[in-house]
Order: structure tokens, then C-alpha cells, then sequence
């Protein structure tokens, strides 16, 4: 049996994570906080998408975070929904890392499962694990800057600031990415895992 959370160690996030999270927030300030990403949306929260290794250890310590009852209600949900994309996606029965897949298959399991939410999704809109979010969860919500052309990160986002990101926090965005590169591929090598990406449902499922 699981500890409770009174008997589990105090439990934080790794430094990749917190740097993320800090990046993103003087992201945000350098664009004078004119992004709709606020408490209370939870439109990034639904729908199907990938996380890799290190997200799943970050989200595992979320659970073991919280109270038993908690855990175990997420972790149900999870399971609910793994069994939904197996029958779906019945390759998922035999290997649950999604790094090879071609473009066109992900296409059509993320379109048909669209209105998934996060098994951590909270009915109130609040994530369940917020602060062993995923990094992706730490880094969604920016204009997307592409050959010169700036979209929203969003269909909330009807309008994108006029500024934008400076270069230093561009490179800083790259370091971090490099950063997260090299702590999977460490990961990855160390459990002899067959990838390093798996939909997200799966980052709850214990181990």
C-alpha cells in the first residue's frame, strides 16, 4: 500500500521545471501580461497530446503528493482513459511510447480524442498536480514566432501583443529545450525504456 501523504516525504520540483515555470512568467511580464493565460482557463487542458519521461517522474511525485483518496481518483481516471486509446489504438497494448509514430496516425487518435481532459483536471478548472505540471503545461500559452510571423498559441488568443519576445529570452528558450533534451536522453538510457514519449494519461498510471 501507498503512503499517505502525512508519511511521504517532502517531494519538490526538479530544477528543469522550476526554471521553465520562471521563464515563462518573465515571458509573460515582457509582454506586459497581455496573454488570456490566467487561473481559471483550462482550455490547454483538454485534449490529447504527448509528454515525455521526465514529465511522467514530475507528474509521480504529484501524486504521491496527495492525499490517498486524490491519488487514487486521478489515478482511476487515468486508467479510463488508457483503456479508451488501447481500444482505439490497439498498437498501445504492445509498447506505450509514441516517438516513432507517423504524423497522420497521432493526427487521427489527437483529433478523435479532442475533448479529453487531463486526468488532473479539477471539475472547478484548477490542475489537480499544478505544481508537478508538465513542461509543456509550464511553456503553452506565448505567441508562436515563425519566419517573422507571429499567431497565438491558442484560439482564446484573438489577438497577439505587438512586442515581442527578446532575443536573450529566445536563447534562454533554447537552452532550456537543450537542457531538457540532454535530462531525457539520461533518463531514457538509465530505465532502458524502448522511448521517451508517451500520451498523457499514461504519466498518471503507477509504475
Amino acid at each position: 500500500m501507498k503512503p499517505d501523504v502525512s508519511e511521504t516525504p517532502l517531494l519538490q520540483p526538479r530544477p528543469l521545471f522550476k526554471k521553465t515555470a520562471r521563464w515563462f512568467e518573465r515571458a509573460k511580464a515582457s509582454l506586459f501580461d497581455n496573454l488570456p493565460c490566467c487561473r481559471g482557463c483550462s482550455h490547454c487542458c483538454v485534449g490529447l497530446f504527448s509528454v515525455t519521461l521526465l514529465d511522467k517522474q514530475e507528474i509521480q511525485q504529484g501524486l504521491q503528493s496527495l492525499p490517498s483518496k486524490d491519488r487514487k481518483r486521478l489515478e482511476d481516471t487515468a486508467v479510463e482513459q488508457v483503456n479508451q486509446l488501447r481500444i482505439a489504438a490497439p498498437r498501445l497494448r504492445m509498447n506505450q511510447f509514441v516517438d516513432r509514430w507517423p504524423d497522420d496516425e497521432m493526427d487521427t487518435l489527437v483529433e478523435r480524442f479532442d475533448a479529453l481532459p487531463c486526468p488532473a483536471l479539477e471539475r472547478d478548472g484548477r490542475c489537480g498536480v499544478y505544481e508537478y505540471r508538465p513542461l509543456v503545461c509550464r511553456s503553452m500559452g506565448l505567441p508562436m514566432d515563425s519566419d517573422g510571423v507571429v499567431s497565438g498559441a491558442c484560439i482564446i488568443q484573438t489577438s497577439v501583443p505587438l512586442i515581442r519576445l527578446s532575443n536573450a529570452l529566445r536563447e534562454e528558450e533554447n537552452l532550456l529545450a537543450g537542457r531538457e533534451a540532454e535530462e531525457l536522453a539520461a533518463v531514457c538510457h538509465h530505465n532502458g525504456a524502448q522511448g521517451g514519449e508517451l500520451l498523457l494519461p499514461y504519466a498518471f498510471l503507477p509504475d
